[in-house]
C-alpha cells in the first residue's frame, strides 16, 4: 500500500509512535524513526522493522527546537530526496491543576506539541510544493476536542493542532498535499498502564464501546490517511476513541 514511499514519524521510539513506524514499514514505506532522548528504544524500533524485511533508520532531533526540526527535514531530504508522509506524533504532558502549572511546564508542552508540529511542516513546506503531493498526519487528542480537568496546557496544545491542521490543509490542497489529524481517546500504552484500576474504570465507564483502544488502532488509521485510499480526505479530525467524544 505504501511501497516506495518515505515516511518520517516524530516521537517514534515508543508507544503510539513506535507502532505507527512499524505499521507504515509493514505496508512498504521507508521509515525515518525520529526520537529525542531514547536512542536505544529508537534503535529497537529500527531493528524490529529490519527484522521484518522493512527499511528504517533512527534520527535524533528535538522537535521543540526549530534548528533540530530544520536539520531533521533537511537530512531526510538529502538522504531520500523526498518525504511522502509526515507524521507529527511527538508529544509530552505536564499535567496539573491550572493554578499549579508553571510557565516552564506550559512552555514545554506547547513547544513540543504545537511548535514541533508547526516547524516540521514549515521546513517541509517547499518540498511538498515541489513534489505536488504528500500526506501530513498530526496527532491531536480527544482532550483537545472535549477538554479535561488537570490538563489545561495539554488540551490547549491539542486543540491548537486542530486549527493548524485545517489551515495547512487549505494552503496545500491545490498541490495534492493532504493534512489531517487523529484524535486518540483512551489508548493502552505504558502511560495508561500506570493508572490505578479505579482511574481506568472511571474512564471506561464513559466510553460507549466499554474498552480501551490499542496503539494498532491509531497506527492503522495513520496508514489509511497516508495511502491513496484517502486521497480526497483533507482538513479532517478523525476520532479513534470508541465513541468517547461524539
Amino acid at each position: 500500500m505504501l511501497s516506495g514511499k518515505v515516511a518520517l514519524v516524530t516521537g517514534a521510539s515508543r508507544g503510539i509512535g513506535r507502532e505507527i513506524a512499524i505499521t507504515l514499514a509493514g505496508y512498504g514505506a521507508n521509515v525515518i524513526v525520529n526520537y529525542n532522548g531514547s536512542a536505544q528504544a529508537a534503535q529497537e524500533v529500527v531493528d524490529t522493522i529490519l527484522a521484518n524485511g522493512g527499511q528504517a533508520k533512527a534520527v535524533q532531533a528535538s522537535v521543540a527546537k526549530d534548528e533540530d526540526c530544520k536539520r531533521l527535514i533537511e537530512d531526510a531530504l538529502a538522504s531520500y530526496g523526498k518525504i511522502d508522509i509526515l507524521v507529527n506524533n511527538a508529544g509530552i504532558t505536564k499535567d496539573n491543576l491550572m493554578m499549579k502549572i508553571t510557565e516552564e511546564d506550559y512552555d514545554a508542552v506547547m513547544d513540543t506539541n504545537v511548535k514541533g508540529t508547526f516547524m516540521t511542516i514549515k521546513h517541509m513546506y517547499r518540498a511538498f510544493l515541489k513534489q505536488r503531493g504528500g500526506r501530513i498526519i498530526n496527532m491531536s487528542s480527544v482532550t483537545g476536542l472535549s477538554g479535561n480537568a488537570g490538563q489545561t496546557n495539554y488540551a490547549a496544545s491539542k486543540a491548537a493542532i486542530v486549527g493548524l491542521t485545517k489551515s495547512v490543509a487549505k494552503e496545500l490542497a491545490a498541490r495534492n498535499v493532504t493534512c489531517n489529524a487523529i484524535a486518540p481517546g483512551f489508548i493502552a500504552t505504558e502511560m495508561t498502564e500506570k493508572m490505578s484500576d479505579a482511574a481506568k474504570e472511571a474512564v471506561l465507564s464513559q466510553i460507549p464501546m466499554k474498552k480501551v483502544g490499542s496503539v494498532k488502532d491509531i497506527a492503522e488509521t495513520v496508514a489509511f490517511l497516508a495511502s491513496d485510499k484517502a486521497a480526497y480526505i483533507t482538513g479532517q479530525v478523525i476520532s479513534v476513541d470508541g465513541g468517547l467524544h461524539m
